[in-house]
């Protein structure tokens, strides 16, 4: 599948995830259904993503919505130590639940970017926005591949279980080395498969918009990682999503000189 084509079918499922999340919103509002019956929506290839990998308490201090939107793989605000006053990137921020729990953590002094390609998914996330009452985040348009942020300019990038959307892995990995300041570092969680498990064996455990086709082995993201520059690089499973593809939270950062 061409990089366009990849990109076109992500964008699709995406846009239908915002708009079943908005639908549902709608319905509770107008009293047909509660937000725990539409917790079941998901449009991932396994039960192994969503809003189980947050604590309850962080789900508290969110719009519902921005929850029920939800779609990745790990929960990584619980693990890039984030600190009062800084600046923070989400890539493929969706409906904001990373944004606005990251927000949080960064306090007043601290700022947090949410980058997405999807329109109908920045309406929604700048929704949540709004009723969360979020000064310190800003929801900008643009595609991993291509981050619309400048040189040096992050302290911290985040991403949930997107970084295996893309076709063009190499680019997103320089450009989060790119937009990071001397010293800064990512914390992402993504779907990764085993060393043994060949490009054939992962197409066959899942779908690339579900998150399963197009992930990197172990190997080759710590490579990856290496090739764009980055160094202290972990990569840590945190459950199966399917045979031989797990779950990880990878752990990097830019060298300080």
């Amino acid at each position: 599948m061409s990089d366009t084509g990849t990109r076109d079918e992500v964008r699709q499922r995406y846009a239908e995830a915002a708009t079943s999340v908005v639908d549902v919103e709608a319905s509770t509002e107008d009293g047909c259904c509660s937000t725990s019956d539409a917790a079941a929506f998901d449009t991932a290839d396994s039960g192994n993503f969503g809003t189980w990998l947050y604590e309850a308490g962080e789900l508290a201090t969110i719009p519902d919505g921005a929850a029920l939107a939800a779609l990745g793989c790990g929960n990584p605000t619980a693990v890039a130590d984030l600190h009062p006053g800084e600046t923070v990137l989400d890539l493929g921020s969706g409906a904001g639940i990373d944004v606005l729990l990251s927000a949080r953590r960064v306090g007043p002094d601290g700022f947090v970017y949410g980058i997405d390609m999807t329109d109908e998914m920045l309406t929604l996330a700048r929704r949540h926005q709004e009723e969360a009452g979020a000064t310190n985040v800003e929801f900008r348009k643009g595609v991993i591949e291509d981050i619309p942020l400048d040189d040096g300019s992050i302290d911290v990038v985040i991403s949930n279980c997107v970084v295996n959307l893309s076709d063009n892995k190499p680019s997103v990995l320089s450009e989060m080395f790119r937009v990071l300041r001397r010293g800064g570092r990512i914390g992402i969680a993504d779907v990764v498969a085993d060393d043994d498990l060949s490009e054939a064996d992962r197409l066959e455990r899942g779908s690339w918009v579900g998150c399963i086709a197009g992930a990197l082995t172990f190997s080759e993201y710590r490579t990856g990682l290496e090739t764009a520059g980055f160094t202290n690089i972990t990569i840590e499973s945190t459950h199966t999503v399917a045979d031989g593809m797990h779950s990880a939270i990878i752990k990097a950062s830019k060298p300080p000189h």
